[in-house]
């Protein structure tokens, strides 16, 4: 975890977070405990009867890990989580609002290629920079 981010999140959640998979995204999804609680209420309010939200569920909560932040700010993450987004050696971390993804570095340049190519930006006018 960047030492950017440790004093927040201490402050916030006291270094519990959950890590789950994404639901189309070859990466991991890192919750704050307070925004993995709302989403999970949420979550909880799906029809358990709707195929798409029962698909939903069984990713999200199905994967759903407690962890914390140790004092060398590093996350020990179970195995089937890091075979799900193919994590080796090298990892990024990257905020998403109240959310980070965690990407093996690799796949993560392969995505912000994709990204740029597909020049975002232009999808989305109302935003200005």
């Amino acid at each position: 975890m960047p030492a950017r981010h440790r004093d927040a999140l201490q402050n916030l959640c006291e270094g519990q977070l959950v890590v789950t998979r994404d639901l189309s995204l070859p990466c991991l999804l890192v919750f704050p405990m307070p925004a993995w609680e709302r989403l999970e209420a949420d979550l909880d309010k799906l029809s358990n009867t709707n195929p798409t939200h029962q698909r939903v569920k069984r990713i999200l909560m199905g994967f759903a890990t407690e962890v914390g932040v140790d004092s060398a700010g590093r996350i020990l993450l179970p195995a089937v989580l890091r075979e799900q987004a193919t994590l080796d050696k090298d990892a990024m971390l990257v905020g998403q609002g109240k959310v980070f993804q965690l990407w093996d570095a690799a796949r993560w340049q392969e995505q912000i290629r994709t990204d740029i190519d597909a020049h975002a930006a232009d999808d989305l006018p109302h935003l200005s920079f």
